[in-house]
């Protein structure tokens, strides 16, 4: 179990990288940090390896303090960006070379390496240098060199952002079972929401050092809790649109919908609906986003369809199945089915 108790880094400058941080990590438990380039997640990350010196707060490792403890006695495994693996080493030794910080004995560590290599898919690689090895195949080297050490929790730093976008996929599987199998505590940064909501068991969305919500991947895709949250996760960005309750009902880019509970005139609100939640309409409907079809993206097996709305809303998308769009031009409804209701940037109720 990895605790972080008010835990702020403030470098030189008075820029603060992490602002207040409370978090506990459960044992066994794959946890992503997600957030923008400049968000904290990296520095978070250091600093439960030990790499970086907390300004103020804890971090616990099970029950033992290891604020001040180097790296080195901290039980962790870093996989960085970049593999971080020796060029001049080859397969074994690279893997091995945990185990020969630590004084393990040759014959061991070479056993040990071969061992956790055949589980990776890399017996055949283990008398080849790095260059010798394709982006996949050292990255499993990388991961090959963290498992060795029977670490306490793997810290992976974007390990799969090198790599293009298929072997990602197929890195992205293979990570998620290995991380089953060895069941071991991993905290993973990445700044694609689509890899954190496919690997994670919990996630925490960040921005400017702060903790926005902590969640499931469900949790955070289905109720975000702002509309920075809203915005950042999903293949394709949610709508928010400006909202106003009125004559007893909510009026939103063109179209009539009910008036949740509460709400009274001139709440500054902010709608948000998923293109996935909506559907398409060749009809006019008081309940539906009027526009002009204007942009259509092919998606494989969806297509993502963008409405003008030609009202000085900003322009609203919908996902609709394979063949369903119809040409660029054509007059089109958009109708929500899930939406979400923000005040001042934050979740008010759902619809």
């Amino acid at each position: 179990m990895i605790t972080l108790h008010d835990l702020t880094k403030v470098f030189p400058g008075g820029v603060h990288a992490l602002d207040g941080i409370d978090l506990t990590i459960a044992d066994g438990e794959f946890f992503a940090l997600l957030g923008p380039s400049g968000c904290g997640k990296t520095t978070l990350l250091r600093t439960i390896a030990g790499l970086e010196t907390p300004t103020t707060g804890r971090v616990h490792i099970n029950t033992t303090d290891v604020t001040a403890l180097p790296p080195g006695r901290r039980d962790v495994a870093m996989v960085f960006q970049d593999y971080a693996i020796f060029p001049h080493m080859d397969v074994t030794t690279n893997i091995a070379y945990p185990l020969r910080v630590k004084k393990v004995p040759r014959a061991e560590r070479t056993a040990k390496a071969a061992d956790v290599a055949a589980r990776l898919s890399l017996t055949a690689l283990l008398h080849r240098r790095p260059a010798e090895l394709s982006g996949g195949q050292q990255q499993r080297v990388a991961l090959a060199r963290a498992i060795a050490c029977h670490p306490a929790a793997f810290l992976f730093d974007e390990p799969l952002s090198n790599l293009d976008a298929r072997l990602r996929l197929e890195a992205r599987t293979f990570l998620k079972r290995l991380q089953r199998e060895l069941a071991v505590t991993t905290v993973f940064v990445t700044h694609d929401q689509a890899e954190a909501l496919a690997l994670a068991d919990r996630i925490a969305v960040m921005s400017q050092g702060r903790m926005i919500q902590v969640g499931t991947p469900a949790d955070i895709f289905h109720r975000p809790a702002t509309t920075f949250v809203a915005s950042f996760i999903g293949s394709t960005p949610m709508n928010l649109l400006p909202a106003h309750p009125a004559d007893g009902a909510l009026h939103v880019a063109g179209a009539t919908l009910p008036l949740p509970a509460g709400l009274t005139p001139g709440d500054p609100l902010t709608y948000g609906v998923r293109p996935e939640y909506m559907d398409l309409s060749l009809t006019p409907r008081p309940d539906a986003f009027p526009g002009t079809i204007s942009v259509l993206e092919n998606l494989g097996t969806h297509t993502l369809v963008t409405l003008e709305p030609g009202t000085g809303t900003t322009h609203i998308q919908l996902v609709v199945p394979e063949g369903a769009e119809p040409p660029i031009g054509t007059p089109a409804w958009a109708v929500p089915r899930r939406a979400l209701l923000y005040r001042d940037g934050t979740l008010l109720t759902t619809l």
